[in-house]
């Protein structure tokens, strides 16, 4: 085990330097793997899921945490709150509609489950790199929490411990609840269907199974499913002799478009089933071209917002700007200033750093539908047995502008991707301790 470095003294005003030097210099393991064995086993009646995921999944979690600083936090709500303010206003869902599938015309009135605001935490402060809209882990990262603690004098020293878990459970469980609550009223809620396409291949399905038993254990029937072996009849929405109630929404095909989702479109947009979250969610938050709209100063002053959340939006997300082949000659010149993304793209999939980026590669971005953003580099984290530093991003899990968990990714290369060693899952504590209580 590598020696941490000493944790300066520091003033309160300097919080964020503790945090900073714990990334850099605490380097051993906050995991008790045991504790996280158990509390897997206990949450699926399964004592081999633990052992499942290290052989099949071996980067899912990181043995270590990362640290952030109470000031990091509370900018990170910040940001959010802005956001929110924004999406509420009609003006701005009139033109992120406007570029938006048909099906996210439909208003099913819920504000969809588990939004996941992204942030890179570099020396400037949290940058708002993305929303997603089915953002994975919450479930994983809870039990990662519960099985974390201090690993060093330094970090026991100067940190508090990870967002309260105990009744974070209930806190998702009433979330499903309460979107079922806006779409039906007081009607009881019976059914709930986890669905992805071919869920048992996924790589987050361990979680779909945490979610199964969490909402038996809470009284309702549920079933994991691919999204192929559902059926419209009568009416509603059927899995086998099964009506279903309530789909929480793993696809990524965020319009429902593709024919293998035939009839889960048709039962939502018929109002035949709760679908959480849904199209307009994903069209309202998570395409990629509605951050060129959250970091256009003329357009944020066009909606009348207060000049403090014009200035939270413009610090805290990168500018971002639509890629034209008008503009190509621009790009290419000033790629190593950009990541380019694609508008409807998700989990880092065909996004590229412009310093990385070949000419023909250049050229496919041209061709398809991306937004370039400004570069924000991700915070560093030396992890435990690992050599180079790894780069880290911190997930907001959000409902209705409240956040639920914080939870954060470790990699190496241009973009998480879970293939890391000593990558993965990690959980987020606050530190110094003093700054952080309350």
């Amino acid at each position: 085990m590598t020696a941490p470095i000493p944790i300066p003294s520091l003033p309160p005003a300097r919080a964020d330097e503790i945090a900073a030097a714990l990334n850099r210099g605490c380097r051993c393991v906050t995991l008790d793997e045991p504790a996280l064995a158990r509390g897997l086993a206990e949450a699926v009646d399964d004592p081999g899921v633990l052992a499942e995921i290290r052989r099949d999944r071996p980067h899912l979690f990181s043995a270590t945490a990362v640290f952030a600083a109470p000031a990091d936090i509370a900018r990170m709500q910040a940001i959010i709150d802005a956001v929110e303010r924004v999406v509420a206003l009609p003006a701005y869902r009139e033109r992120a509609l406007a570029w938006a599938p048909p099906s996210a015309r439909f208003d099913p009135g819920t504000r969809g489950v588990f939004l996941g605001y992204d942030f890179h935490l570099g020396p400037d402060g949290p940058k708002l790199i993305e929303i997603n809209t089915n953002a994975g882990g919450p479930l994983l990262n809870m039990l990662l929490a519960r099985a974390s603690s201090a690993c060093c004098r330094e970090a026991r020293d100067a940190m508090a411990g990870p967002a309260a878990t105990a009744r974070l459970e209930e806190t998702f469980v009433e979330m499903f609840r309460a979107e079922w609550r806006l779409a039906r009223g007081n009607a009881p809620l019976k059914t709930i269907a986890i669905v992805d396409d071919r869920p048992a291949q996924q790589y987050l399905h361990p979680e779909f199974r945490l979610f199964e038993t969490l909402f038996r254990r809470h009284g309702f029937e549920a079933v994991i499913t691919d999204a192929a072996d559902l059926m419209v009849c009568h009416g509603n929405l059927w899995h086998g002799e099964t009506r279903i109630d309530l789909v929480y929404n793993r696809l990524t095909d965020f319009a429902l478009a593709e024919p293998v989702h035939t009839a889960l479109r048709e039962a939502y947009l018929n109002n035949a089933v709760v679908v959480t979250p849904h199209p307009r969610a994903h069209a309202l938050y998570a395409d990629k071209r509605n951050l060129t709209l959250l970091t256009d100063e003329t357009f944020l002053r066009s909606l009348g917002l207060p000049a403090e959340t014009i200035a939270t939006l413009l610090d805290g997300i990168p500018r971002t700007v639509a890629v034209t082949p008008a503009q190509a000659e621009e790009f290419w010149s000033t790629r190593k200033q950009w990541f380019f993304k694609p508008a409807a793209g998700y989990g880092s999939k065909a996004a590229y750093r412009g310093d990385k980026l070949t000419k023909r590669v250049f050229t496919e971005i041209l061709q398809g539908d991306y937004v370039a953003q400004a570069q924000a580099d991700p915070g560093e984290r030396h992890a435990p047995a690992v050599e180079q530093a790894l780069k880290f991003d911190i997930r907001n899990y959000v409902y209705d502008g409240r956040v639920q968990l914080l939870a954060a990714r470790l990699y190496q290369g241009q973009t998480t991707n879970f293939r890391t060693a000593g990558g993965g899952f990690a959980p987020v504590f606050c530190a110094p301790a003093t700054a952080c209580a309350g």
